[in-house]
């Protein structure tokens, strides 16, 4: 096997070259896949971890019981809901966790009743990760001692033709399913370029909630907001192990809209790459092919000593293979490199933020990642494709005629 790797080797660099375009080219289309790895990876971050965030958090954790009525949005207690959040803080990959009332009812004005979720939060525990807190255009966020107060999106004010100040009624489920109504004053709006999202939701403190629904000293769930989007499975088995008489959700099973749209992207990315990769792969046979017909005599010369036939075409498709590691390598160091570079400067795309709803999420510069989350699986698919580009070459080769292979000149 030695022999073989020696001859395998020497024999891609005789024309070095031709070799250097081949391995060039794969290189560039693993290069550039790894480039739009690490540039997805940022906009998931970017946007669709934004978008987590006016969701809802990560993840979610109710009362046992909730999934069988979460279409209801039910006001079910979280017994300990406390010790359940500084539990869930001390975990390395959380950025925080906070308490949550959240009920589903009507918000109503002069322009008529518009159906909403009605949300009480903890203002100063989720300053730093709810994004309406950090888009407020007029008034003021809230304060956790706010008294019908409430915080509304410039989509639901536009639609309920209301301002600062002015007073909209509440009515909402209670514990007992009964409904509660209560008269508040909008004290802020917040902007999220989202009109649509903007509509679904309101904010008001989680004390102000807890008064409103009936739920004494207690909330209803705890929303959980993590470091880095895509770590919700390790996180569920984790606190699962340490946390009885609860259900956890995550955003892929509360939003599977967006999910799917995250896997159809992935899949149609994975396409992409094979056929970069394949186009690549013709030129490996090409290469391979004329090395058949200019080595026709060094062809001849290995049959006379013995090499079967198998022998000889295995020795093809070891060097389409080594070509094939070869560019897949070039192309990880070009990759990384492209972006390494892009990770420091970033990339501007706020030109862009009216092209899709969640495009609006984009506050700034996209920041790539490595692109090594799938590294491995695309330098094999190169390696692999590179080698089934070699089997013709190394067909025809082991078809030469030893006699006929030593006359050839």
């Amino acid at each position: 096997m030695k022999l073989f790797l020696r001859l395998a080797w020497r024999n891609i660099w005789r024309h070095r070259r031709r070799t250097l375009i081949i391995v060039i080219a794969m290189g560039m289309g693993l290069a550039m896949m790894m480039m739009y790895d690490g540039l997805v990876s940022g906009f998931d971050q970017a946007i669709y971890g934004s978008a987590v965030k006016v969701l809802g958090g990560n993840l979610q954790i109710h009362a046992a019981g909730y999934r069988l009525h979460t279409s209801q949005t039910p006001l079910l207690p979280l017994a300990n809901d406390q010790a359940i959040v500084d539990l869930v803080r001390a975990h390395p990959r959380v950025l925080t966790a906070a308490r949550r009332i959240n009920t589903g009812g009507l918000a109503t004005s002069r322009e008529g009743a518009f159906v909403v979720g009605i949300i009480g939060i903890e203002p100063e525990e989720e300053l730093a990760v709810n994004l309406a807190a950090q888009n407020v255009i007029q008034g003021r966020y809230l304060k956790s001692d706010d008294q019908d107060a409430v915080f509304i999106g410039k989509g639901l004010a536009d639609a309920m033709d209301v301002s600062v100040g002015d007073r909209i009624t509440l009515v909402g489920r209670a514990i007992h399913d009964q409904m509660r109504r209560r008269t508040m004053t909008v004290v802020g709006i917040y902007n999220l370029g989202m009109p649509e999202i903007e509509k679904r939701n309101l904010y008001i403190s989680i004390n102000e909630a807890k008064s409103l629904y009936g739920l004494t000293g207690t909330s209803t769930e705890v929303v959980v907001f993590l470091k880095k989007l895509g770590e919700e499975e390790i996180v569920i088995n984790d606190l699962s192990r340490q946390l009885t008489g609860v259900e956890i959700d995550s955003w892929q099973t509360n939003f599977p809209e967006l999910q799917q749209a995250l896997t159809t992207k992935n899949a149609v990315m994975n396409i992409f790459s094979v056929i970069i990769i394949m186009i690549a792969a013709v030129g490996v046979i090409n290469l391979l092919l004329m090395a058949v017909y200019e080595r026709q005599r060094e062809i001849g010369i290995l049959a006379s000593l013995g090499l079967k036939p198998s022998q000889i075409s295995f020795l093809f498709i070891l060097e389409g293979t080594m070509i094939g590691l070869v560019g897949a390598a070039a192309g990880g160091v070009l990759g990384v490199s492209i972006n390494g570079v892009l990770r420091q400067v970033g990339l501007d795309y706020t030109q862009f933020a009216n092209v899709t709803t969640y495009m609006a999420l984009i506050s700034g510069r996209i920041y790539p990642e490595w692109g090594l989350n799938m590294f491995f699986q695309r330098a094999l698919t190169v390696a692999i494709i590179s080698t089934l580009a070699a089997f013709y070459p190394a067909f025809e080769a082991s078809r030469r005629e030893p006699t006929e292979a030593l006359h050839t000149v």
